[in-house]
């Protein structure tokens, strides 16, 4: 069954090729702007602001979640110098389904820049180590 109008294996290429991404950006101890992961996935074309985008990037970190290396997508954020991110206040951060799909994982993000720093760390951690 397709998801947000994407066939099932082009979405599952995608996740792969978005994962490998992350994981290369992890390791580098960086950060990548939502626009310029959607840049860099082949498999489909994402929309950076989108629902599908959430749902997405939501998948790829419940897995990692799941395989306890924490939320991958900590590494994607607002692009600095966006007007948009800078009119919301979150430049350099992630956008509000990140810490919506932390909550649901039952985290504690009451503070939401701590959660952040502390979940990068985890990450970045988790795959310098690999």
């Amino acid at each position: 069954m397709p998801r947000h109008g994407y066939a099932d294996d082009a979405w599952e290429r995608a996740k792969k090729q978005a994962r490998d991404v992350l994981i290369e950006i992890a390791r580098l101890e960086d950060t990548i702007s939502y626009s310029d992961l959607v840049a860099r996935i082949g498999a489909i074309t994402l929309d950076p602001g989108s629902y599908a985008m959430r749902t997405f990037l939501n998948e790829i970190s419940t897995a990692e979640y799941n395989d306890g290396r924490g939320l991958l997508t900590a590494v994607v954020v607002y692009k600095r110098g966006g007007r948009r991110a800078a009119e919301m206040g979150v430049e350099g951060m992630p956008g509000r389904g990140f810490f919506e799909l932390a909550r649901s994982l039952k985290y504690d993000v009451r503070d939401e820049m701590e959660f952040w720093s502390g979940e990068l760390t985890r990450v970045y951690q988790a795959w310098s180590r690999r």
